[in-house]
């Protein structure tokens, strides 16, 4: 039975004075973006350093995907609760917070002599990171009014965009002339910025109606589907789709979100109100997201190593040639956050995703031999269209929701992002190996190559589905060159297909699109009419 028991209200939160710095809207939004700055670099940056981090701990090729696949899945399991955290006790200090445990996290990363406390500490990363996010985005929503939020979220969007794809670019310039270590290091000046900006500017906003209580079991059992569910996404690849495993992870995971979805029915404060999702703005925001990141983040996956084994680049060349995505971003998001304010995110979305669609049409058929002409206008094409969906979504899902679940929304939100994120990879992982397995080996006989026995074909598959050529030391030029051309046809008919997929996911998400509106919830804090 649903429990009628009002919440007692907290006191309102005391306006800013109007000449201070604390509070002040324009300067909020530098303080969070310098802290969500160094979250959203380093989901990219450390991928650079990880043949260097592999090969001075001697770690495993799996001991190396740990280093990723913890900070990933410690982000996603906690964005949720983070939010309703800062709900509870502040998104000012729920920021500061994450700011020093990330800062300092980051540090003891670049002091470890074992792979194991690398990936301990990786794994703190992306809880701390996890009080940023939303934490950031519930400041954002109280600070700004709602004339001036899309262009706070468009600068926002533009900040976690350039962060991403500027990574690799920076990790690479900092392993190649320093040492991986510093891919960390480099956090913790951040941090201190970050801090200092956040102790000064921010201002504490809370709710009349702030949430007073935990609902402990909701936090176990949304937490426990978040894990078994990502976990079943990053270890499908090994135990395979059709393994038992897999299946009982996703099914513990269904199992898990139906208890708690029945569970929120029935507690006094729950973690997320299911009439959230009565909101159906809210509900096609998050799907959106998701929508967004499986195409997004899957596809760029097969396009890093198509950079960097088909075409030879080095990961900062490789960074530089995705220079148009992140200009684009850079450029669009603020635009794209000014022409939501004026005509409302439908039309916006709906125009990103088919943008976006286009996007990845084009890098399907791109070959081993296209020129850097030809890719730099499908990745800015993709920038153009990512730019008001990142920013459009968020102020779906942000402002469409209550003032007090703010931090709930903002969590809601990023864990989209992060599940589509690895759903995308899982999923078209899947379809590249299925392609390569299909294909290679008949081009492999029809290229006259000597027959590979059950075992060399597996290794020779895992090495073509990210463009390597697996070419044995001492063979032949003449064989080499044929082993090469075989490996990247093949791998480019897998991309091909993966792209097609993405482009799919893309076309649906245009229709969801179409579902969101202008945020409901929308107001403006207290003090923020001093813009």
């Amino acid at each position: 039975m649903t429990s009628q028991t009002t919440v007692e209200q907290a006191p309102p939160t005391t306006a800013p004075s109007k000449k201070g710095l604390r509070g002040h809207p324009w300067l909020t939004l530098i303080a969070v973006a310098v802290g969500v700055m160094m979250v959203a670099l380093d989901g990219t940056i450390v991928a650079i350093a990880n043949p260097a981090i592999q090969k001075d701990l001697g770690a495993s090729f799996a001991d190396v995907q740990w280093i990723t696949n913890g900070y990933f899945l410690a982000l996603a399991v906690a964005l949720i609760t983070a939010g309703k955290l800062g709900d509870r006790f502040g998104h000012r200090q729920t920021f500061l917070i994450g700011i020093v445990g990330f800062a300092a996290a980051s540090g003891a990363i670049g002091l470890s002599h074992t792979i194991a406390l690398v990936v301990t500490l990786r794994v703190f990363q992306g809880l701390f990171g996890a009080l940023l996010m939303p934490a950031a985005l519930g400041l954002l929503r109280a600070t700004f009014p709602a004339e001036k939020l899309n262009s706070a979220l468009g600068i926002w969007g533009m900040v976690i965009g350039a962060s991403t794809a500027g990574g690799p670019i920076l990790g690479g310039v900092l392993v190649e002339h320093i040492s991986w270590q510093s891919v960390f290091f480099i956090n913790v000046p951040v941090g201190v910025i970050a801090l200092v900006l956040g102790a000064f500017i921010l201002l504490d906003h809370r709710a009349e109606n702030a949430p007073r209580k935990f609902d402990l079991l909701g936090i176990l059992l949304l937490s426990g589907a978040m894990f078994c569910l990502v976990w079943a996404l990053i270890k499908a690849p090994t135990w395979g789709w059709g393994a038992g495993t897999t299946w009982t992870f996703i099914g513990v995971s269904i199992v898990c979100f139906v208890v708690f979805a029945l569970w929120e029915n029935r507690v006094e404060e729950p973690l997320i109100p299911m009439t959230l999702f009565k909101s159906v703005p809210v509900s096609a925001g998050v799907v959106l997201m998701a929508l967004m990141a499986i195409a997004f983040l899957g596809g760029l996956f097969f396009v890093t190593f198509y950079l960097q084994n088909v075409h030879g680049m080095t990961p900062v060349d490789a960074g530089l040639h995705l220079l148009p995505l992140t200009g684009m971003m850079i450029v669009a998001s603020p635009v794209a956050g000014m022409l939501i304010t004026k005509v409302g995110p439908r039309i916006p979305l709906a125009g990103g995703m088919i943008f976006t669609t286009l996007a990845m049409l084009g890098m399907s058929r791109l070959g081993v031999g296209t020129g850097t002409g030809l890719m730099s206008l499908w990745f800015a094409l993709l920038g153009l269209g990512l730019a008001p969906v990142m920013v459009g979504a968020t102020e779906v899902i942000v402002g469409n929701s209550p003032m007090e679940l703010s931090g709930v929304a903002g969590g809601l939100q990023q864990a989209a992002m992060q599940i589509g994120g690895s759903l995308g990879t899982a999923v078209l992982g899947a379809v590249m190996a299925s392609r390569v397995s299909s294909q290679l080996p008949g081009k492999w006989t029809g290229a006259g190559l000597p027959p590979l026995k059950p075992a060399q074909l597996d290794q020779a598959s895992q090495a073509v589905q990210v463009g390597t050529a697996p070419v044995p030391p001492g063979t032949p030029a003449g064989i080499a060159e044929k082993i090469t051309t075989v490996a990247h046809d093949t791998f480019m008919s897998g991309m091909t297909l993966a792209c097609l997929v993405a482009a799919a996911v893309g076309f649906v998400a245009i229709f969801v699109a179409l579902l969101t509106k202008r945020g409901e919830n929308a107001d403006a804090a207290a003090g923020a009419a001093h813009i």
